[in-house]
């Protein structure tokens, strides 16, 4: 399977860097509507994933002041292990697996870098010979 043609690349991608704090992601998240948002770190490497729930458990322990928020990072709630990245050569069975556990799934080069996307959305168009545009 050629990963390319059915990911959505970085530059069409939203995505957080971890340095980014929690308010910046927050708002980010809620303006774009997405319920989770991949982490960059600053050289553009993969580095975890952040949801709605990260923001909830953020806000159970320290308390909803949005001013607070901007003293934080994103880095301070992702979780490294949420949404594992595949490798832009994966082979189709561990494309569809992943798919199948997470909503999105990150694709990176040999050096961890953040390629693109892959949807659920975009394989099951693409295994039913359907084309989606960006």
């Amino acid at each position: 399977m050629n990963i390319v043609k059915i990911m959505i690349p970085k530059s069409l991608t939203v995505f957080l860097n971890e340095n980014d704090t929690l308010r910046q992601g927050f708002e980010l998240m809620t303006e774009k509507g997405y319920t989770a948002l991949p982490v960059l770190g600053d050289n553009g490497e993969y580095v975890g994933s952040v949801n709605e729930g990260d923001f909830l458990r953020y806000i159970m322990r320290n308390g909803e002041d949005l001013k607070e928020w901007e003293s934080h990072s994103i880095g301070e709630v992702l979780r490294r292990d949420f949404c594992p990245a595949l490798s832009i050569d994966a082979e189709k069975e561990s494309v569809i697996d992943s798919v199948l556990q997470q909503n999105f799934v990150p694709v990176v080069d040999g050096r961890n870098i953040l390629c693109g996307i892959i949807t659920r959305r975009r394989l099951i168009a693409h295994l039913a010979g359907r084309s989606i545009t960006l």
